[in-house]
């Protein structure tokens, strides 16, 4: 049977109508998948400041808080995008507040006011036409791990509630506690990337250590195979960026940062007020010196030992008994150059060796010998610079020797690169944008 020409046509293009029917709902639905809000470059034009031609730049901005121990910073990054190139940091905008989201524990609601402040400082930074493209992120390290968990999801719902209603590109898994070796990881990106050693450039890349008020971390890109072999597995892990792959050693050592450890070698618990009138009796301090610190929302007493021996050997023996076996040796550290920040900074600043403003170089006798001279003077009645530099330089001093760092070992200090805060935030801001882009989650 020989079916009519008109009838062929009619079921051609009714074949045609629903083929094009199921693409055009395909496509909707696909693209229905992809994220509403994805970040977005905004290009500026202006005239070359020696040529006069009009030249075209790309830019995008992030919103990083850095949500620790001691304190809540907002970095705002704005990066200079060039097609199949590297991003380079055109500006950072830094602002911190005080205390860390974690003091509002038993008040969650309050902690709303300081990131409140902190998002208007973004508003008057990124323009407006770009808030909805803009990614917004906080990571909390070790002060809110050291939370109880209930407490510290409570504190990060309430930030979830700002967030929300911010108008930046927000997803709830924005807003998160931060991994310790991810912690050590973004910083180690972060420095390495301001020093140019991410780039496929000839530079070589630096080791990072850190160490903050509740936690203490060391990164470094593996060279030898044998610290590959004999190290546990997750100390060390792998990551490509800008098509280049990075093997590191990454550790972050929970309770080891400076005011845990401090709390630690003055014989108290974490989170444990004392019973009563107790009080914290350390050979560390002065022997004349009684007064009142407050830890992770804790006021303790504390007073120093009765005259006796002298303060440097006395303390040394307590803080050497406290890190016994709590940190590994990592021999490569010998052989190459590493950036030191936070406390290590601060102490450097305190002893006066390094500029507050520039920083500088020291090495880790210098923090050995400080702390004999910090101590010694407690010891003698003269001046207390700080009731407490006696024990955290001579913590300091042991912490970097237990990492296998010798005496004659240089260690670089700084703030800031290139007018750029040297902290994890900027390598976790790298990764959230591209995790944005790409996926549409952070």
């Amino acid at each position: 049977m020989r079916f009519p020409k008109l009838a062929f046509i009619f079921m051609f293009v009714g074949c045609l109508v629903v083929y094009l029917t199921y693409v055009k709902r395909h496509y909707d639905d696909s693209k229905l998948s992809v994220p509403e809000q994805l970040p977005q470059y905004r290009t500026d034009t202006r005239k070359h400041p020696t040529s006069g031609q009009v030249v075209s730049e790309s830019f995008q901005y992030g919103i990083m808080f850095d949500a620790g121990s001691t304190g809540t910073r907002i970095h705002i990054f704005k990066f200079q995008m060039e097609p199949n190139e590297a991003p380079k940091l055109a500006h950072e905008t830094f602002r911190a507040i005080k205390p860390g989201l974690s003091a509002y524990a038993d008040e969650p609601e309050k902690s709303k006011e300081g990131i409140l402040e902190l998002l208007n400082v973004a508003k008057d930074t990124v323009p407006e036409v770009l808030w909805s493209s803009t990614p917004l992120m906080l990571r909390a390290t070790a002060g809110l791990r050291l939370l109880p968990g209930e407490k510290a999801t409570i504190l990060l719902d309430k930030v979830r509630e700002v967030f929300s209603e911010s108008l930046f590109l927000y997803k709830p898994d924005s807003v998160s506690i931060m991994d310790g070796t991810d912690e050590g990881m973004s910083a180690w990106i972060t420095i390495n990337f301001l020093i140019g050693a991410l780039h496929g450039t000839e530079t070589p890349t630096v080791g990072m250590l850190d160490l903050g008020g509740g936690s203490t971390q060391i990164t470094f890109a593996l060279q030898d195979e044998i610290t590959i072999q004999t190290s546990p597995i997750d100390y060390v892990t792998s990551f490509q960026m800008f098509n280049i792959s990075h093997a590191l050693y990454s550790h972050s050592y929970l309770g080891l940062g400076l005011m845990s450890a401090r709390l630690a070698v003055l014989g108290g618990i974490e989170g444990q007020p004392l019973a009563g009138p107790q009080e914290l009796v350390s050979p560390c301090l002065a022997p004349d010196y009684s007064g009142q610190w407050e830890h992770a929302e804790v006021l303790y007493t504390v007073k120093g030992q009765k005259p006796g021996e002298p303060i440097y050997e006395s303390c040394l023996r307590k803080v050497e008994k406290m890190i016994y076996k709590q940190v590994r040796k990592a021999e490569e550290v010998k052989n190459m150059d590493f950036y030191a920040f936070s406390y290590y900074y601060d102490r450097a600043v305190d002893l006066g060796l390094i500029d507050e403003r520039t920083g500088g170089t020291v090495r880790v006798s210098d923090y050995i010998e400080g702390a004999k001279k910090v101590c010694n003077n407690m010891s003698a009645g003269g001046i207390k610079e700080s009731p407490f530099l006696c024990l955290d330089l001579t913590y300091i001093s042991v912490l970097l020797q237990e990492l296998d760092f010798p005496p004659d070992k240089e260690l670089k200090l700084a703030r800031q690169i290139n007018n750029a805060e040297t902290s994890w935030a900027l390598g976790a801001a790298f990764h959230c944008i591209e995790s944005f882009r790409k996926h549409g989650t952070c």
